[in-house]
């Protein structure tokens, strides 16, 4: 994999009255290894305003770990079959979630690593929704048009 990347992630929500959430986003990124681990950095301003976040992709089987730092901050760590809570500080002030991750998997070829995530999300110890989380990482020379 190349140096400069780019990364769709695509997210999907289900609440308790099975209504439906599509987000999806494409960045270009910068892509790490070391050791086990892969990294992808990339920033994005925040709709409605002029501030960024750095976010950090940290993945390696059946783990990926989140972290945002700038408008908002939080480490969110997926990982298969564990629940894990965290702190999400926005400007608004903070919000308690818990990630409880069903299945966490990589699939990895030459020119494309993807990261899948099924969890469900908690805030504030209440059950919000089921999620789904695809992130896919290809070379910054194949095109944007490729990911899908």
């Amino acid at each position: 994999m190349t140096k400069e990347v780019l990364v769709a992630i695509k997210g999907l929500q289900f609440n308790a009255a099975e209504e439906e959430t599509n987000i999806e986003t494409f960045n270009v990124a910068e892509y790490y290894e070391k050791g086990s681990s892969r990294y992808i950095i990339y920033e994005e301003i925040e709709e409605g305003t002029a501030q960024s976040t750095k976010n950090i992709i940290k993945f390696k089987e059946n783990v990926m770990e989140l972290t945002k730092k700038g408008f908002v901050n939080v480490h969110m760590v997926f990982e298969e079959n564990r629940k894990n809570m965290t702190n999400y500080a926005t400007p608004f002030g903070d919000i308690l979630i818990g990630i409880d991750a069903k299945k966490v998997s990589m699939e990895e070829e030459e020119h494309r690593i993807q990261m899948k995530v099924d969890y469900a999300l908690e805030v504030n110890y209440e059950h919000l929704a089921d999620c789904k989380i695809t992130v896919d990482i290809r070379p910054k020379e194949t095109g944007i048009s490729v990911l899908s």
